[in-house]
This record gives structure tokens, C-alpha cells and sequence, in this order.
């Protein structure tokens, strides 16, 4: 391919794509804190309200801001349509909300965070969606959970907190098989690890909350697709409804993805330091990390990954206050539920980010009291191995005593 005509690569997308500049020729790109906009005449109001003109209408769900965070992360996914919505929860409510409808039925990965679990069985099936959740990891699961009213698939890959790895390819072409649809959330990946459209995925959700900020400043989400059926009713989702993102947020957000490129791959680089370290420790019995030989995914990561992600998951011996104490034994790393920042994140899955679900679903999706999740940051990895050996050293001299 001459060079004049190759595509840019995606660190330089993350840099410049979607910016449009504005007659003060500013190099920054602006933040248009407005919530509405001066047409010329009431006849060009008219035209842009009802559809017939494209242009700024009312920043619920035009504005120049939030589309230029939405026109880069579409071309980062190599997707032509984004929806830019104010929380990676409202990500997935929005793409349910206006794809399904009573009568409808998913199938669902049993290893999804657990916000989402909460919302397909406790919100959605009171409205008459039924949800069959099977194993992330077993296409055979997904096929034979098939009805004849299925119309939608859900997973996260890598899953929350196990890093269990589905195979997109295939789970997409059962979807694709009875005409369903495949929603995959890319959190844990990013566009610069994995795309899952270019691997059959016709949606896929962010929480910019996460990696996409990176420094843990804002709150927000996106939907991805390539179809242009399917942007148009995510479109009337976001008018109708209204989970907009704010201008600042969708600012703050791309200057995130700046620097997405070069973090990704710093968070890769020391998550697969901690991994491997982990592996040797006492008292840890499992490490969870796709970069792992061990993982029993390793292979089919490499396939879907040009990276292997900054989560690690790791279970202890003993049980729910060993594992508290680990935690609590950390001086540096921050205890908290959030994960995607520069800083390194601990924190307790059982009782945080899945303690809404029943303890039937924790067990099927394996969620032990003894797990462990660690989202590796960006700090010196001596720093964090030191921070983490003073928590396991705590619990191994109480294992110690009390045996």
C-alpha cells in the first residue's frame, strides 16, 4: 500500500481523529458547555428538529464535544457509529433498552459484572425479558440456550473478575445463525487490545469510566456498531431518554484516549510482572491472567489480544477475612471498586463489585470469598510488588499462627 493512502495507526487516531476546529483556531480541542442553539431562522430550526438538516439541536443529544469524543472512539473500534451516554451502566441499559422488548430473550454470559446481572434479572425481566445465563467460555452453552425468541447474546471479555476469555468468533456466528444480535463489553480491553466488531460482534459497549479516562476524573459510557439500523435506534434511545454525557466528561474522555495507546501498554507490561510473581507466592493458590501459559485461554488470547490487559485475579488460602486482611495489609495500592486507572486498584469482589447478586450467581460465576482483584496500574512495578508482598506476608504469618 503507497504510503500517501495508508490508514493512520491508532495511537495517531487517539491523538488526532475528530477534531474539528472552530474560527478561534484553537489547537486544543473546545468544550462547548451549551445547552442549546441559535438557529438562523425558524425555518432552519424546523429543518434541524425534524431531522431534514444535520446540525446542533439540543446537547441531550448533539454536541460538538461529545460528538468528537464519539468520532474517535469509532474509529479506534474501526466502526462507523458511536453514543456517547452518561455511564458505561447506562452503555448497556441504552443498547437493551432499544433493541429488546416484552417477549424478548437473552442469552448472557454467567461471568458479567455484577451491575449487569442486576440489570437484566432485576429490571428487565419485569418487563417481560427473559434472560438464560450460560458459560462465557463454552459456545455449546450459548447454542443450546437458544429459543425461538432469543434475539440478543451479552458478554464481557475478558470476563469480571476471572478474566475468562469467550470466543467471539464463534459465539457470533450462533448469534448471526437464528439473526440475533451480539453485544460484547470491551472494558477490560480497549480498542487498542481487542475489536470485537472485526471478530463478528455487532455492538460493543464501553464504561469510559474506566481505561478510556484512565485517571479516574469523570463518569461515562459508549455504544459502538457499524450498523447503521442498529445507531439509529440507539440514537432515539439517547433523545428520547436522555442519558447524555456532558461536555466536560466527553473532553476529559479525549484526552484520555491521547494517551490510551501508550498506557495499555505500560498497564500490560506490569500486570504480567504481578502475575508471574504471584504465581510464586505464598499464600496465593490461582492466578487469573490471560497472559498466563496457565491460563487455560493463553491461546486463544493471543489470538484475540495484542495485549493481555492490566487486570489480575488472584485467590488466597483460608477465607473472606484473609483476604480482607491482604487488602487491608497494602499501604500504597487504593481499595476500591474502580479499575482502568494509572493507579494500581485492590478490592474484594464478593462483597463490592458483586455483592448485589445472589450468592447463587457468585457461585456460578465462580466469585470467591478468598478472589482477589487487582487492577495494575502504572507505578514503578518494584513499588507495587513491595505493597503487595507486605498484604500476603500479613496473611501468611496468621495462616502461620494458627495452624
Amino acid at each position: 500500500m503507497a504510503k500517501d493512502s495508508r490508514p493512520p495507526h491508532a495511537q495517531t487516531v487517539a491523538v488526532r481523529h475528530g477534531q474539528k476546529r472552530t474560527p478561534e483556531r484553537e489547537h486544543n480541542e473546545a468544550i462547548f458547555t451549551t445547552s442549546s442553539y441559535v438557529f438562523d431562522n425558524a425555518e432552519q430550526a424546523g429543518m434541524l428538529f425534524s431531522g431534514q438538516e444535520q446540525g446542533n439541536v439540543y446537547s441531550r443529544f448533539t454536541n460538538p464535544t461529545v460528538l468528537g469524543f464519539e468520532s474517535r472512539l469509532a474509529e479506534l473500534e474501526n466502526a462507523s457509529h458511536c453514543v456517547a451516554v452518561s455511564s458505561g451502566m447506562a452503555a448497556i441499559h441504552g443498547t437493551l433498552l432499544a433493541l429488546l422488548k416484552s417477549g424478548d430473550h437473552v442469552v448472557a454470559s454467567s461471568s458479567l459484572f455484577g451491575s449487569t446481572v442486576s440489570l437484566l434479572t432485576n429490571v428487565f425481566e419485569k418487563f417481560g425479558v427473559q434472560t438464560s445465563f450460560v458459560n462465557l467460555t463454552d459456545p455449546k452453552q450459548w447454542k443450546l440456550a437458544i429459543r425461538p425468541n432469543t434475539k440478543l447474546f451479552f458478554l464481557e471479555t475478558p470476563s469480571n473478575p476471572l478474566c475468562e476469555i469467550a470466543d467471539i468468533r464463534q459465539i457470533s456466528r450462533i448469534a448471526h445463525d437464528i439473526d440475533a444480535l451480539l453485544v460484547v463489553d470491551n472494558a477490560f480491553m480497549t480498542p487498542i487490545l481487542q475489536r470485537p466488531i472485526e471478530n463478528g460482534a455487532d455492538i460493543v459497549v464501553h464504561t469510559a469510566t474506566k481505561y478510556l479516562d484512565g485517571q479516574g476524573r469523570c463518569v461515562g459510557g459508549a455504544i459502538v456498531t457499524n450498523e447503521s439500523s442498529i445507531h439509529e435506534k440507539l440514537f432515539a434511545m439517547l433523545r428520547t431518554t436522555g442519558p447524555c454525557m456532558s461536555p466536560f466528561n466527553a473532553w476529559t474522555f479525549n484526552k484520555g484516549l491521547e494517551t490510551l495507546p501508550i498506557r495499555m501498554k505500560h498497564h500490560c507490561s506490569n500486570a504480567l510482572a504481578v502475575a508471574r510473581w504471584l504465581q510464586t507466592q505464598s499464600p496465593v493458590k490461582r492466578v487469573h491472567y490471560p497472559g498466563l501459559q496457565s491460563h487455560p485461554q493463553h491461546e486463544l488470547a493471543k489470538q484475540l489480544f495484542s495485549g493481555f490487559g492490566g487486570i489480575v485475579s488472584f485467590e488466597i488460602e483460608g477465607g473472606k477475612y484473609d483476604a480482607w486482611t491482604m487488602i487491608d495489609s497494602t499501604e500504597m495500592l487504593s481499595i476500591t471498586g474502580n479499575l482502568g486507572d494509572v493507579k494500581t486498584t485492590i478490592t474484594h469482589p464478593a462483597t463490592t463489585t458483586h455483592a448485589r447478586i445472589s450468592q447463587e450467581a457468585r457461585d456460578r460465576a465462580r466469585i470467591t470469598d478468598t478472589l482477589i482483584r487487582l487492577s495494575v496500574g502504572l507505578e514503578h512495578i518494584e513499588d507495587i510488588l513491595d505493597d503487595l508482598e507486605l498484604g500476603l506476608n500479613k496473611v501468611d504469618v496468621i495462616s502461620k499462627i494458627s495452624t
